[in-house]
């Protein structure tokens, strides 16, 4: 009989920052892979050694010892060191689908430029696996996967080894890490060791690996040292063990050789966040909500203004800012790792986490600022006119509809009309008269105070059309007639689909004709979790905050809002809780907005939260009843999630790690469906959902914690999660004071796919605007300062290209990670294949290229199956 193979990967797993920050880390990273690179040099029997998947760590050692460059590139080339194909290891559920990519795309290019990328696409710790990660993998020339969490025994029939598959169909070769990354951590040769550890574990391996004669073994753990004498070792382990041959190998090599000639039976669909055996901490979407919110404005800033007009400016010889990007998403992928983006970190590092979203905010913000001014500047000197405004669309497809806009003029109302003087359609919705202030005035008899007149900053809605990847400009003229007061005495809002009503101090809504009495409401309870996981406080009872105060109410042409207060006395922590009294006054502002046209509502709050250890949730009646599944966006579709979880019946009987909860996340949309019917919400930045009984849909706004971990959970028993030796108090983690929230709840008799996408794209909006202006010079952050200005005039008009199918969307519109060119990518969400042409009129050809841009064929014509998705490279002439 032959004997089995056990390959023993030596690796460690190296958090970028968690209970430490990201400077402790950069200072073990050094020590550690000199040692690395030290060991293997001496001894070569010492074949490789894996620094988890992860290029970062490349450009952190560089920058501190860049005089090690060769050592390094020199053992990564001959695949003694493995990195890649991350950059950071990504969590996959928290961030934008293009992060994922984009963190690929800089892993795969920085390891290539060093000799290689390991061909694993490997997650050894991510919080549950996105349903497009093996498409994904795919389109990087990635043939393997290996990961540890999410998966359920019953569904991998006792083989490790398995087919995963993507909804658009793409597979990749995976293995199950069913014991983790560190089974072999410290591993010894003591006859101890071998029969009480070793032996029980690869046996452990063996009972799930039936159709394999390759055991993978990893000796490693969290920021480990390399064992020096691991060849050793292992040398005298085979001296000891008859049954099985065991070599150090490396993840590529067991793969290549457990798939060789081979295939195994089993197939995994999309998603993976099964309980079992490994947590996947299925509530942490909803902890430190404030860095999941500054992490998603800012990748929608990046993904869908910067990027494209980026591209569109360059078309005018305005530089493309390749450089700051680099640097802009290395940060971001610092802030996805998945400790980072779930909050489950010290006060310290959550604190670093905030600080650098915050910086990329701003340096996002500043480079749109120059873009849209040099571009407006331009076009105001080919008009001869100085009061313009210009309306830019970064979308593939013609904009129609509302456009909000921040206008300021020094008399109170104002007009709007196109180029050729035709009157376009706007409605101020709010005004503030802001001051002048005082500017210094160097003269000849010294420094000279000079009062500034004051101005007006409107709030106005534009009905109007944008071409596609480009803009179009419209002139303004100011008005001395003062604005007219729009408060209303009716305490209800509506268009002509929604109506928001507020009667007997609860909150109706009506939709397409069908009244939903108290309709919304918040929900407020104890959290006996920790920033990993929520758990229920035993014995709590949720209160329902849903009686309410009209503030106000104003009614325009274009949009109608109701603002609104919620108040209740809640228990100020979880002693009160227990003890069942309240002594704290939680009170929730909320605006209800309701836009010409538009079939959702635009919800926005803000809470000054006072209280500890809770979670609040709110909750709307959809008008639909018991349904089997919800749906929400992952990647390039919408998919399925069961309302109630039948593993939640057996997973105590079972010893799962973790209850099964039906909790799930979403990108931007997740919602319900009948025949006939829809009802969810749209988001940007808040993450997790539950479907209740009856009709209910539950949106959790924030939950605030102060522990890093805690042991016992109702939903998560015995240790607590991370680190387990020590309490770990995190104060920030309560969320104590001001909270903001914006989001749409979001209904509609049309059930189409594309209907839906639309929606989420209105929202969310891809187009921003500009106006010629010397008034104000904090709106946007660059215009107190002087900057050089191209030297020609440009067209008060401009498209670069559109695409022709309406049901196809694009996620990203970029320069190519090297070369020039357009990197677009389009993707179609409905189940049916569709062909979509681009057209532009400086388009010379497309080539279709993977994800990781690598050239493919040159096309006329695109065709993107069901819930696939192309990537296509524009040749302009």
């Amino acid at each position: 009989m032959k004997k089995k193979t056990i390959y023993i990967v030596a690796h460690t797993h190296w958090d970028r920052e968690w209970y430490f920050t990201i400077e402790d880390s950069n200072i073990l990273l050094i020590e550690n892979l000199k040692n690395v690179m030290d060991t293997l040099e001496e001894n070569q029997s010492f074949s490789s050694y894996s620094f988890d998947a992860q290029a970062s760590i490349i450009d952190e050692f560089l920058k501190v010892v860049p005089e090690e460059k060769k050592r390094l590139s020199k053992l990564i080339k001959e695949k003694r060191i493995f990195v890649g194909p991350w950059y950071t290891q990504t969590d996959c559920l928290l961030v934008n689908k293009e992060s994922i990519v984009r963190n690929l795309l800089y892993g795969t290019r920085i390891c290539e430029s060093f000799g290689h990328s390991m061909n694993v696409g490997y997650l050894p710790d991510t919080f549950g696996q996105n349903t497009y990660l093996p498409s994904i993998f795919k389109g990087f020339d990635i043939d393997y996967s290996i990961l540890k969490r999410g998966i359920y025994s019953d569904e991998i029939k006792e083989d490790v080894n398995f087919n995963w598959s993507s909804p658009d169909g793409e597979k990749i070769k995976s293995n199950y890490l069913i014991l983790g990354y560190s089974p072999g951590e410290f591993i010894s040769d003591s006859d101890e060791f071998i029969d009480q550890k070793f032996l029980p574990l690869v046996k452990k391996i063996e009972k799930t690996n039936k159709n394999s004669n390759n055991i993978l073994f990893l000796v490693g753990g969290d920021q480990n040292l390399i064992q020096k004498n691991l060849p050793e070792v292992i040398k005298n382990i085979n001296s000891k063990v008859d049954d099985y041959e065991i070599i150090i190998s490396n993840f590529e090599d067991f793969m290549d050789n457990s798939w060789e000639n081979k295939e195994f039976e089993t197939t995994l669909h999309g998603e993976l966040r099964g309980t079992e055996s490994q947590r996947v901490h299925r509530t942490i979407g909803s902890m430190r909500y404030d860095i999941k919110k500054a992490n998603s404005e800012v990748e929608n800033k990046i993904l869908n203004t910067l990027e494209p007009l980026a591209i569109i400016g360059e078309q005018f010889q305005l530089e493309y800012p390749k450089s700051w990007l680099d640097l802009m998403w290395k940060q971001l992928f610092d802030a996805h790792a998945h400790d980072s983006i779930g909050g489950c970190n010290s006060d310290d590092t959550n604190a670093e986490v905030i600080g650098r979203l915050r910086k990329v905010n701003r340096t996002c913000d500043g480079l749109v600022n120059l873009l849209k001014k040099r571009i407006t500047f331009a076009i105001s000197k080919g008009l001869n006119k100085s009061n313009i405004v210009v309306l830019f669309n970064t979308n593939s497809k013609e904009f129609s509809g509302l456009k909000k806009s921040i206008l300021f003029t020094k008399q109170p109302t104002l007009s709007l009309k196109d180029t050729v003087g035709n009157n376009v359609q706007s409605e101020i919705i709010h005004q503030k008269y802001i001051g002048g202030g005082k500017k210094i005035v160097v003269s000849d008899k010294g420094d000279v105070e000079i009062e500034l007149p004051g101005y007006y900053r409107s709030e106005v809605l534009i009905k109007t059309k944008i071409q596609s990847m480009g803009w179009n400009t419209l002139l303004m003229e100011e008005h001395s007639e003062p604005l007219k007061e729009k408060k209303s005495i009716n305490e209800s809002i509506g268009n002509k689909d929604i109506k928001v009503i507020v009667e007997n101090g609860k909150i109706n809504i009506e939709k397409f004709g069908s009244m939903i009495e108290d309709a919304f409401y918040f929900e407020d309870c104890g959290d006996y979790g920790d920033s990993y996981d929520f758990s229920p406080l035993e014995g709590d009872i949720p209160f329902k905050i849903n009686l309410t105060k009209v503030i106000e109410v104003t009614k325009n042409n274009f949009n109608e809002k109701i603002k609104l207060l919620h108040r209740l006395v809640l228990p100020k922590d979880l002693e009160e809780r227990k003890s069942k009294t309240t002594s704290k006054t939680l009170e929730i502002y909320t605006t209800f907005e309701l836009r010409k046209g538009e079939k959702f509502i635009r919800v926005s709050h803000k809470i000054d939260n006072n209280i500890k250890d809770h979670r609040v949730r709110t909750i709307f009646k959809t008008g639909i009843f018991n349904p089997a599944n919800s749906y929400a966006d992952s990647g390039y579709a919408l998919i399925p999630h069961e309302t109630i979880s039948l593993r939640m019946e057996i997973w105590k009987e079972n010893k799962y790690v973790e209850a099964p909860v039906p909790i799930y996340n979403m990108e931007n949309i997740a919602l319900v469906k009948d025949n006939t019917s829809l009802a969810g919400v749209i988001v940007e930045g808040l993450k997790e959902y539950e479907i209740l009984e009856k009709d209910k849909f539950a949106l959790t706004l924030y939950r605030g914690n102060g522990l890093l971990g805690r042991d016992n959970l109702l939903w998560r028993p015995n240790r607590a999660s991370g680190i387990n030796n020590t309490v770990v108090k995190n104060p920030n983690g309560q969320l104590i004071g001001e909270l903001k929230f914006d989001y749409a709840i979001y209904f509609d008799c049309d059930t189409n796919i594309n209907n839906i996408y639309d929606n989420v794209e209105n929202y969310l909006e891809r187009s921003c605007v500009y106006q010629n202006q010397n008034l104000n010079s904090f709106e946007e952050r660059l215009e107190r300062f002087s900057i050089s200005h191209l030297n020609t005039s440009i067209s008060t008009s401009f498209s670069l290209f559109k695409i022709d199918n309406q049901k196809i969307y694009m996620s990203s519109c970029k320069k190519p990670y090297n070369g020039e060119g357009i990197i677009v990518r389009l993707y179609n969400p409905s189940e049916k294949s569709e062909k979509v042409s681009i057209l532009g009129k400086n388009i010379k050809k497309l080539i279709e290229v993977k994800l990781n841009e690598k050239e493919m064929d040159e096309i006329k014509e695109i065709t993107i199956d069901g819930f696939g998705y192309k990537t296509i490279k524009i040749v302009l002439n």
